[in-house]
């Protein structure tokens, strides 16, 4: 993944002389001095000491109503911001709340720091009441972690959580912080440089791999730039632009990187992977080289490792050098960040061309056109009811890429990553590599606080948003006005289609308005109601005559929190889709539809 180029360090003045604090408030003055806007928490009892300085700080502070919601709502902020988002949580259950959006944070590689409160340090060990090893908990699942026992270290810690979050590949750090080392009085001396000698990420490229690589694209015949969510990260998608657009070269992008690459692009060929476009998995299983731009060759992408992209080389540049060649292995390995690598690979290919070295891509680009115009994504409208996927797309066609999207994880997710217009980059949020249920709504609010000027849709399905939508009341009180829509097929969605496609459709336990009446006679809970009862607008819409004046009229809302109820056909699926642990290849576009490739002679 790429480097993060806006890390927050050093955004107020350094103060003069040292001043004389409690840990509590060197905490809060580092937090300053570290350009912190917002902090997303819950108090209690480790972390309080804490709580009392913050009441008169700059920073504003937004209750949450489980800490859960605070560590998405803080990496929604630095999705949309691209700036380091923070939460806060006391000791225990209040640190161990936060694990899932940790999880979260590292697995897509979105820059936090969590700030954790822990029993004094005497008691550290000794289980004491609401202790927990949050930093061995979380060790596994953050670029680096912290115990601070000591009031003096506040600023230096703070400073460097900081510093390791925003660059490099971005991440989420941890800064647990022991209630005595807040109550204790320190002299304040925010740090001037920081001494991390073991950490140097590598941001600009080897000139000789760039060198192999340019010579590499214009010896290839069929190549793909395979875009992930470093691009984003490096905020290099006009640079990415420029190569595509300057040289003929197809894109695909993942769904971390959806929105890096204009979709409206005649070179985009889509979405790879599981549920992906046919245009965009052929492009990649067709190809003789790809061009992977901080991308990690996941398995959702690749399906099958052995079966995917056989005949293609590939260069892989990817600022963590972890990444590269630990899936596929790289005939070209660039370490650096996106943006400075594709900067320095347009420079390459520019001087080659200059001497009438440039690769002809016109037949393959042709074929790609004609493979994307025959297998477009599409879907059958049911007899009755409302289809999903129409819902997402009169949204798309009525908020405009000028919104902020943000979706949960199953079916809603992956139409949502085919049906949105995507133009532009950080316009789309989701939980990628974890499948976090539950990231919608508090993502979608920490995306507003970081860019209040947009308009914000959370699209979650009635699964997901049963498991966060309690943050409604502090977008409520908060004045938040994001806006809901939920994908209501009374289901587990996804995994229900699992079931229906693997499992001869016994649906175990995911129906999820079974009740004593015929399923779909209940609405438990009803969301219009729950949305009311949280000082929202609610709105339920059930016919596509009613469709665009349902959504127009949550846009007119802009003073609070709108849910619009979208009660949908329960047995659409997500097409396409390669099953799990097969080859691309067996993709399918309905149930038992293959695209035929050899007859479009790729």
């Amino acid at each position: 993944m790429a480097g993060q180029p806006n890390a927050q360090t050093t955004a107020r003045p350094i103060e003069p002389e040292r001043v004389t604090l409690t840990g509590a408030q060197s905490l809060v003055r580092s937090l300053e001095h570290a350009g912190v806007e917002v902090i997303f928490g819950i108090p209690g009892g480790a972390i309080l000491p804490a709580y009392d300085p913050l009441f008169d700080s700059s920073i504003r502070h937004i209750l949450v109503r489980h800490e859960q919601g605070a560590g998405h709502a803080a990496q929604g902020y630095a999705m949309a911001t691209g700036r380091v988002g923070v939460c806060m949580a006391t000791s225990g259950p209040g640190a161990t709340n936060l694990v899932t959006a940790i999880a979260d944070a590292y697995m897509d590689s979105v820059p936090i720091v969590a700030i954790t409160g822990q029993v004094s340090s005497h008691l550290i060990g000794t289980d004491g009441f609401q202790e927990a090893d949050i930093r061995g908990i979380t060790m596994p699942i953050t670029k680096h972690s912290f115990l601070v026992t000591d009031a003096a270290q506040i600023p230096r810690v703070v400073a460097e959580a900081f510093h390791i979050a925003g660059t490099g590949r971005p991440g989420p750090v941890l800064v647990d912080i022991a209630k005595d080392a807040l109550q204790a009085t320190t002299a304040f001396d925010w740090p001037t440089e920081l001494a991390l000698p073991g950490y140097r990420p590598t941001t600009h490229p080897h000139g000789k791999q760039v060198r192999e690589a340019a010579r590499m694209i214009v010896e290839a015949k069929q190549p793909v730039l395979y875009v992930g969510g470093g691009v984003v990260k490096a905020d290099a998608s006009a640079e990415l632009l420029t190569l595509a657009e300057t040289y003929g070269l197809p894109v695909v992008t993942t769904l971390m990187a959806r929105g890096a690459f204009p979709d409206s692009h005649e070179l985009h060929m889509g979405m790879p992977g599981m549920h992906g476009s046919v245009s965009a998995v052929a492009a990649l299983q067709k190809a003789d080289l790809l061009i992977s731009l901080g991308a990690r060759f996941d398995d959702r992408v690749t399906g099958n490792l052995d079966s995917f992209a056989v005949g293609a080389k590939i260069i892989h540049a990817d600022i963590d050098p972890a990444e590269i060649s630990k899936n596929r292995h790289a005939d070209v390995p660039i370490v650096g960040d996106c943006r400075e690598v594709l900067t320095d690979l347009l420079a390459v290919l520019g001087a080659l061309a200059e001497d009438g070295e440039r690769g002809d891509y016109t037949a393959w680009r042709d074929q790609m056109a004609k493979i994307k115009a025959k297998y477009p994504v599409a879907y059958e409208r049911p007899e009755a009811g409302l289809a999903p996927q129409t819902v997402i797309e009169r949204l798309s066609a009525i908020a405009g890429p000028e919104a902020v999207y943000a979706a949960g994880v199953g079916q809603h997710q992956m139409w949502a990553a085919h049906f949105l217009d995507f133009e532009r980059p950080r316009q789309w949020l989701n939980s990628g590599g974890a499948g976090t249920m539950g990231y919608a709504v508090p993502a979608a609010m920490g995306a507003q606080v970081g860019d209040p000027e947009r308009v914000v849709w959370a699209i979650d399905g009635d699964g997901c948003f049963q498991m966060t939508n309690q943050e409604l009341a502090t977008c409520a009180i908060e004045g938040i006005p994001i806006k809901v829509a939920v994908i209501n097929n009374s289901s587990l969605g996804m995994v229900r289609q699992w079931q229906t496609l693997f499992y001869d459709g016994r649906y175990s336990n995911t129906d999820l308005n079974t009740g004593p009446e015929e399923i779909g006679a209940l609405r438990i809970p009803d969301f219009v109601k729950l949305a009311e009862a949280y000082g929202c607008v609610g709105l339920r819409c059930e016919s596509e005559d009613d469709l665009d004046a349902t959504i127009e009229q949550a846009m007119a809302v802009t003073d609070r929190p709108v849910v619009i109820d979208f009660v949908v056909e329960r047995d659409a699926m997500v097409w396409p889709m390669v099953a799990a642990g097969t080859s691309n290849d067996d993709i399918k576009i309905a149930r038992d539809l293959a695209p035929d490739w050899e007859d479009d002679e790729l």
